[in-house]
Order: structure tokens, then C-alpha cells, then sequence
């Protein structure tokens, strides 16, 4: 067994035993990513000089700390390109950054290698994080590794491609509608996007603000609840960041559900689903009810309005945050005669058609005489859909879904119907709406050997709680210990 294949928990616990350094891990993590990133193209930017000083600095530090030494050191992991990274590239998928390097780190980045976490490189997205199936791309789509042909999903389809690829331990992304549950469900592994305001936003490049969620891809639940601790807590410099204590989120893992309250919408059991997705589910479901927990079917009834209400929120959120692109502080520039021709030009040359897509329609529901129509009552929807989760907390303590409503399809198959690609959301929009905490784990397999998501949506500020029902479920099963076969080559 390569050392690029174990998980986080079981990594640390050997280098602590000194069966190997953490550098013979970072190098074997590169050793994987030259055998098979020709084939999935994960990353964008790898960082190996740097990668391997950091693991010698962690071999250095677990000389001295030994057993207190943090769960996160000489652990090699990726990071979706849109974090910024001091002194490494960040392009967020797009050619208007393609040679930008940011002066400053992201708190979350930083919090990692404050940890002793190795930085191995910087993974693929759609461009600006605007996308689910990781095709928008600028430079490149990413394949997953279950199967080259198909996508890996998006926004953070490189940051989950990766992790099923063993290119890392594990890996962050960012989920603003599902950009981190969804490419899990897709490539098979765990993904968690944690409460609006749980970790901090700072150093992120920002897409639709009310809702981008830092958090971790990982191919088991421990490994989400270890880098989900190292990198939660209150951020001076994010004013969105909530002043919340962090719980020991591994202290959570009992293994145990009885008792628990599970609501099943009916709204997420939908035809025109994936038949094979909704067995895999309602079995999950059974499941659950075989450790002890209570399911009981609920309503979330303004569930229908989701994807058109986050289409017209995130849009206009988008059309403001990248009103700053505009070649004169940072990123390309084209030279015209004069200021707006050099805006012009330069937006036209580096934003791709859905980055271009979604700042025209921002800017249309923002306008004079359409901000009423669209974005304010957008926003009143919005409120409805969170009263209906609040409602519903009320009887159940977690809320079981489809993470998607299919499992990944092929390149290529959506991408001249946008309205087609934007419904690959529509099971996980209301939690970024709702600022709830969500989490995708593996449930089973279609027949085409494509793994099939479970998502779990838990009140306000507790992801204690789906963790601890998504580690039962895992426990409970064997669909997170099946891996990609995909086969090196150089």
C-alpha cells in the first residue's frame, strides 16, 4: 500500500510511530500525482520546493513535540485555487489571474500551516468557483478519477479528484451552492461545507458572499473533523465570521444514533431523479433505522424556489465582487487608448462565457426597475426557505437527502445547456441559502460503477451532529474503503 492511499488519522498516527518521515510521505504523495495527473488533471499549480521544506520543518517539529504534536503535521493536502497563498500562484480558474501571486495568506490556509500541514499544490475549479462540473475552467477540465470521461463536479472538482486519486491526504474547496458536497458525491469521498460564518472567509476569493463556506474534502468522516477543527473559529479580519467555540468535533464520533431524529423531505424525492440515487438513499435511510434512530418523512414546501432564488442572489453577488477585475491593480491588463476601452478589453479577454454569463445577469436583476421584481423578492424567498429548515429542526435533528440528483455524467454532456448544469445543484442550494452545515459521504454505487452521494443538512453551528450520524453510516458500511481504479501512468 502506497502512502499516498492512507487517510489523514491513519498517517499521522505512523509518522508519530516514526514508521516513516514526512517527507518520505510528501514524496510519495508526488510520486502519485507524476503517475496519474496526466490523466485527471487535478492541479493547476504544485509546490514542491516549498512542499518539501515544510514536511523537513514537521520532521523537525515532531522531534521536538512528539505526542503533542498538532493532528495536521507533515500532513500533505491541496487546496482549491482560489485560496490566496502567499508566494504561490492563484489564478481561481481564470485567465484574468493566471500569473497573479498574492501578497498575503487566507486564514484557513494559514491556520494549516500553522498546524505543520504540507502545501502540495493548488487544484482545478470552474472559473471563479462558478460551475458544477469543473469544465469552466480556463485552463483545463479535470476528469474524475472513477472514470476519465466523466466529470469530476465542480466548483471544487480538482480538490475532489485529487483526494479520490490519493494526490493528497485531503484537501479544502469552498461550497457556495454545493461546490464542495457535490464533487464528493461525484468522486466518492466526504465533503463538508460547514455553517455560514463556522470558518473564515478571509483571503478567499469571493463569488456570491452570503454564502461562500470554506471546507474539507477527505476520504473519511475523522479526516473531515480533524481538518474542519484545525481550520473553524472567529476571525477578527472576516466580519462574517462567527464568534463561536469549537467543538472537539472527534470526541463526536461515537458511532452511536439511537434515538436520533432523521427527517426525509419529500421535496428531494422527486421524479426525474436517478432511480438508482434514490435507492441508494432510502437504503441509507433503513440503514440508520437499524442503529436506532427514528425517520419520519418532512416538508421543506419552498424547496421548488431554491435554484431560481440562488440563480438571482449569487448572480448579483458575483456581478459585484468581480467589478474589481479590472486590469489596473492586480491580474492581466490589455493596453487601449483609453480607460474604458482598456476595461472593455481586458474583461472580454479574460473572463470565460459563465463568468460572463453570470455578471450579466447579476447586473440585470441589480438594475434600475428589476432590483424589486428579481433580487429583493429573491431574498424574502430566501427567508421563507430558511424558516421551513427551522421548522423542520424543530422534529428531527438531521435532515437526509440526495446530495445529487445523478451521479457524475460525461464530459462535455451539459455544458450547452446551462439550465441543465445549474439543476446539479438543486439538492444542495438550500442549505447555502439556509447558511446551514451540510455534509456528502459515499452510500452505494450505480451500475455503472459511479459512487452515489448521501448528503446530511444539521441545525445551525452542530456539525457535531452529522458527523456523528455520517460516521455511524460509514461504519456501518463499506462504500468509503472502494477506490478508483485508476491506473499509474507516466
Amino acid at each position: 500500500m502506497s502512502l499516498a492511499e492512507l487517510t489523514l488519522h491513519e498517517a499521522a498516527a505512523r509518522l508519530r510511530k516514526r514508521e516513516f518521515s514526512a517527507v518520505e510521505l510528501t514524496e510519495s504523495v508526488y510520486r502519485r500525482i507524476a503517475e496519474t495527473d496526466a490523466q485527471v488533471r487535478a492541479y493547476l499549480t504544485l509546490a514542491q520546493e516549498s512542499a518539501l521544506e515544510a514536511a523537513r520543518r514537521a520532521d523537525e517539529r515532531l522531534k521536538e513535540d512528539g505526542a503533542a504534536a498538532p493532528a495536521l503535521l507533515g500532513m500533505p493536502l491541496a487546496l482549491k485555487d482560489n485560496f490566496l497563498t502567499r508566494n504561490i500562484r492563484t489564478t481561481c480558474g481564470s485567465k484574468i489571474l493566471g500569473d497573479f501571486i498574492p501578497p498575503y495568506e487566507a486564514t484557513a490556509t494559514a491556520k494549516l500551516r500553522g498546524a505543520g500541514a504540507v502545501i502540495v499544490g493548488k487544484t482545478n475549479l470552474d472559473e471563479f468557483a462558478m460551475g458544477s462540473s469543473c469544465e469552466s475552467s480556463a485552463f483545463f477540465p479535470t476528469r474524475n478519477p472513477w472514470d476519465l470521461e466523466r466529470i469530476p463536479g465542480g466548483s471544487s472538482g480538482g480538490s475532489a479528484a485529487a483526494v479520490a486519486a490519493d494526490q493528497c491526504l485531503a484537501a479544502l474547496g469552498t461550497d457556495t451552492g454545493g461546490s464542495i458536497r457535490q464533487p464528493a458525491a461525484c468522486c466518492g469521498v466526504v465533503g463538508l461545507k460547514p455553517t455560514y460564518g463556522r470558518v473564515s472567509r478571509y483571503g478567499i476569493i469571493a463569488f456570491a458572499s452570503s454564502m461562500d463556506q470554506v471546507g474539507p474534502l477527505a476520504k473519511d468522516v475523522r479526516d473531515a473533523a480533524i481538518l474542519l477543527e484545525a481550520i473553524a473559529g472567529h476571525d477578527p479580519a472576516d466580519s462574517t465570521s462567527a464568534p463561536q467555540a469549537v467543538p472537539d468535533y472527534q470526541a463526536a464520533l461515537s458511532g452511536a444514533v439511537r434515538g436520533l431524529r432523521i427527517g426525509a423531505p419529500k421535496e428531494y424525492f422527486v421524479s426525474g431523479m436517478d432511480a438508482e440515487v434514490e435507492q441508494a438513499v432510502r437504503a441509507a435511510l433503513r440503514q440508520f433505522e437499524s442503529g436506532g434512530a427514528v425517520v419520519e418523512e418532512i416538508s421543506l414546501p419552498h424547496t421548488e424556489y431554491a435554484v431560481a432564488v440562488y440563480y438571482i442572489i449569487a448572480t448579483a453577488e458575483a456581478s459585484s465582487n468581480l467589478a474589481r477585475y479590472d486590469g489596473m491593480r492586480f491580474g492581466c491588463r490589455a493596453d487601449a487608448e483609453d480607460l474604458t476601452e482598456t476595461y472593455r478589453i481586458t474583461r472580454a479577454a479574460g473572463f470565460g462565457a459563465e463568468v460572463k454569463r453570470r455578471i450579466m445577469l447579476g447586473t440585470y436583476v441589480l438594475s434600475a426597475g428589476y432590483y424589486d421584481a428579481y433580487y429583493l423578492k429573491a431574498q424574502r424567498v430566501r427567508a421563507l426557505i430558511k424558516r421551513d429548515f427551522d421548522a423542520a429542526f424543530q422534529r428531527c435533528d438531521v435532515i437526509v437527502t440526495p446530495t445529487a440528483p445523478t451521479t457524475a455524467f460525461k464530459l462535455g454532456e451539459k455544458t450547452q445547456d446551462p439550465l441543465k448544469m445549474y439543476l446539479s445543484d438543486i439538492f444542495t442550494i438550500s442549505a447555502n441559502l439556509a447558511g446551514l452545515p451540510g455534509l456528502s459521504l459515499p452510500c452505494g454505487f450505480d451500475s455503472a460503477g459511479m459512487p452515489i452521494g448521501m448528503q446530511l443538512v444539521g441545525r445551525t453551528f452542530d456539525e457535531a451532529t452529522i458527523l456523528r450520524a455520517a460516521h455511524f453510516y460509514e461504519q456501518a458500511t463499506e462504500w468509503n474503503k472502494r477506490k478508483a481504479k485508476l491506473k499509474s501512468k507516466k
